[in-house]
């Protein structure tokens, strides 16, 4: 996750998961260069493995690459939470005072690092609960660093 603007009035916070992204897109091409190198050598199985092997990796990239855009607008008072995937595009909208602060949710993992996500919480209201931004945990600073600029973004501060 990554912050592109922060301005008083206008705070946008992006996550755009290119590493998964491209090492899915790798997969897609190896299974099919694969199975037209076998169709070209006359195995005509080698048409199976390239559709099976070739389009789970479109699924697959359909089902985990998805672009996340949060966008908080102080002038008109909103928060726009924007995700868009190959199979199309979602927007949820909340007023702007309905957004108490955001928190970092973590997961623990025995066998490896633990892994985080950023959620908005609303406190009051029909959709009161946490909200996380991002469906998926992931490692790094990022969202630590997100959700700093979230909290001082809504107190007024900026940087």
């Amino acid at each position: 996750m990554k912050i592109t603007t922060n301005s008083p009035d206008l705070l946008i916070i992006e996550d755009r998961p290119l590493f998964i992204a491209i090492a899915l897109i790798l997969f897609t091409l190896a299974f099919s260069g694969a199975g037209l190198f076998m169709i070209a050598e006359g195995e005509w199985w080698g048409l199976f493995f390239m559709l099976f092997g070739g389009g789970m990796g479109v699924l697959f990239f359909g089902i985990f690459v998805r672009r996340v855009q949060v966008v908080f607008h102080r002038p008109e008072g909103y928060v726009e939470v924007r995700r868009r995937n190959v199979f199309g595009a979602r927007k949820v909208r909340h007023d702007l005072t309905e957004i108490a602060r955001a928190e970092l949710q973590t997961s623990r993992s025995s066998d490896g690092p633990d892994t985080h996500r950023v959620a908005l919480v609303i406190e009051d209201g029909q959709s009161a609960g946490a909200h996380p931004i991002t469906v998926a945990y992931s490692s790094g600073s990022g969202h630590q660093r997100c959700k700093g600029a979230i909290n001082d973004w809504l107190s007024g501060r900026t940087a």
